[in-house]
């Protein structure tokens, strides 16, 4: 059983009497949302459509985390952001200054892409949560519960907790309300009055009436659990820096018994996911990072998808754009054909297809390998390329497919394979031809024969070239047909692969090939 229907029959068999189904799912928009972010939503989108499978109604929220504070200024921005850290990502000016903030901008990049893949929650945006006062009557509950949140968070923790600490703990963190930042201290609450005292490094000193407050934001560990009572969360993932001994979960799910009386919902750690080649965790302060959008440019979406359906959420994989392209492309299209014909024998590949295609009926998606090795020989055009993988048996005549295929392999060749900018040679190679042996000179010529006379069926002109290299032995034979295709594509692209024979005579004509191989 996949992982995803486990966890959903999980949830239905904890929750038998439940009509619809939270899952959560949450991001602070601190920069670019990258693939190990992207794990998050995707890990509660698997267990959303896996619900639905089962016949439940599913309530999917994603919660844009805003209203925390800037805390650095990320790679690619100019050195001037540092004054604003402090601010909430919603008082941030934008980068590229056409957003109303900071946190819009990444947050609108992100939900663009989430479209592209049919992922689409509601969308929650915490600081408007927080100004609209509608988590105030929680903050002041947490206010008053501040002693018992104070010896829960030290239970976690290896420091000795004094009363002088606990008397002075607050659960709370106040935005200036003169100079916006986060670098205040509060010093006193009361309870009757539900008054609190700060004050700011800015030299701001003032009084704020908690009920109706909008620039207080409980910490982190408290804010967690009450939202999920808030929303009546029933799944949520976290990642792995979230999920050990002493890490935020297992803090918030006490919290979320004894301080805010609800039952922390089913959680589901995640493994982060690297870049390939490197071991550095990917970050979006730093910029070393893949997002989403990198890799619409390359892969489909639902190619995308299955390689995170295929991994079990606690399984670390890394995701590369070199010739790891061709094997995640060929293996999907493998699977999904056999889907589509009913032949797939692994149940989890079954049903990890299932929980990625938005419609299987859907047409195909060209053969990406086959795209990519002929859109170089043929200066980019996508409807030659059309006309030729129809040809070989290609995917009908879907022209917008076809296109984004072809846009999708362009621009893989360009930025991460340049390497297959192959070029076809502009006369004869005669100086490798004279390096082959006799008997390989002469399959050459067979070729050529063969060549001449044209072939209108594919199979029997491939048994036809087959035979050129017959030998009794078998792995003879084989190794021969090995040899004469990589010293055709030598004499013909000045590398030792290329598409497929007939293809890449369609591609380039008959009497091109024969003027190069020829002698």
């Amino acid at each position: 059983m996949h992982w995803a229907q486990k966890i959903a029959n999980d949830l239905i068999s904890n929750h038998p009497d439940r009509q619809t189904f939270v899952c959560a799912s949450g991001i602070s928009p601190s920069g670019s949302v990258h693939i190990g972010n992207f794990r998050e939503i995707v890990t509660t989108y698997f267990v959303t459509r896996a619900l639905q499978q089962a016949g439940k109604k599913v309530r999917f929220i994603f919660s844009w985390d805003d209203f925390d504070r800037f805390r650095k200024v990320p790679a690619q921005l100019d050195a001037s952001y540092e004054q604003y850290i402090g601010l909430p990502y919603t008082k941030v000016p934008c980068p590229c200054g056409g957003h109303t903030s900071y946190a819009e901008h990444y947050e609108q990049e992100f939900e663009q892409a989430l479209g592209a893949f049919g992922i689409l929650p509601e969308f929650i945006y915490q600081s408007r949560e927080y100004q609209s006062d509608r988590y105030n009557q929680a903050i002041l509950h947490a206010l008053r519960s501040r002693g018992e949140i104070y010896d829960i968070l030290m239970m976690f923790k290896t420091g000795k907790a004094t009363e002088e600490d606990r008397a002075a703990f607050y659960p709370i963190q106040v935005y200036c309300e003169r100079c916006g930042k986060d670098t205040t201290s509060v010093h006193a609450f009361d309870g009757e009055s539900e008054d609190i005292i700060y004050s700011c490094k800015c030299g701001c000193y003032n009084t704020l009436h908690v009920p109706q407050a909008s620039n207080i934001k409980l910490h982190w560990k408290i804010d967690w659990p009450m939202r999920w009572g808030m929303e009546q969360v029933v799944f949520e993932p976290g990642g792995r820096d979230h999920s050990s001994e002493t890490g935020s979960y297992n803090v918030a799910k006490v919290m979320a018994k004894k301080i805010f009386g609800n039952q922390p919902p089913y959680y589901v750690p995640y493994e982060f996911i690297s870049i390939k080649g490197s071991h550095a965790k990917m970050s979006s302060s730093s910029g070393h990072n893949y997002t989403p959008e990198d890799l619409l440019k390359v892969y489909g979406p639902e190619p995308i998808l299955f390689m995170f359906a295929k991994y079990q959420p606690d399984a670390a994989f890394s995701i590369g754009l070199d010739e790891d392209v061709l094997r995640n492309y060929t293996e999907f299209e493998r699977y999904r054909k056999a889907f589509a014909a009913g032949q797939l024998e692994s149940e989890d590949i079954r049903a990890a297809l299932e929980l990625t295609l938005r419609n299987p009926a859907d047409a195909e998606a060209p053969g990406f390998s086959q795209a990519a090795a002929l859109l170089p020989l043929i200066n980019w055009d996508c409807t030659l390329l059309q006309k030729l993988l129809n040809q070989d048996g290609g995917s009908g005549g879907n022209e917008g497919l076809f296109r984004q295929t072809a846009e999708r392999a362009e621009h893989w060749i360009r930025e991460y394979a340049p390497h297959k900018l192959v070029t076809v040679n502009t006369s004869p190679d005669r100086v490798l031809y004279q390096s082959l042996e006799a008997a390989e000179q002469e399959r050459v010529m067979a070729f050529c024969g063969l060549l001449r006379t044209g072939f209108s069926d594919e199979k029997e002109f491939m048994q036809q070239v087959y035979a050129i290299c017959h030998d009794a032995d078998k792995k003879t034979m084989r190794s021969n047909q090995k040899s004469l295709f990589s010293i055709l594509y030598q004499l013909i692209l000045q590398q030792p692969e290329g598409p497929r024979i007939p293809v890449l005579v369609q591609a380039l004509g008959k009497e091109r090939v024969l003027a190069l191989l020829d002698f």
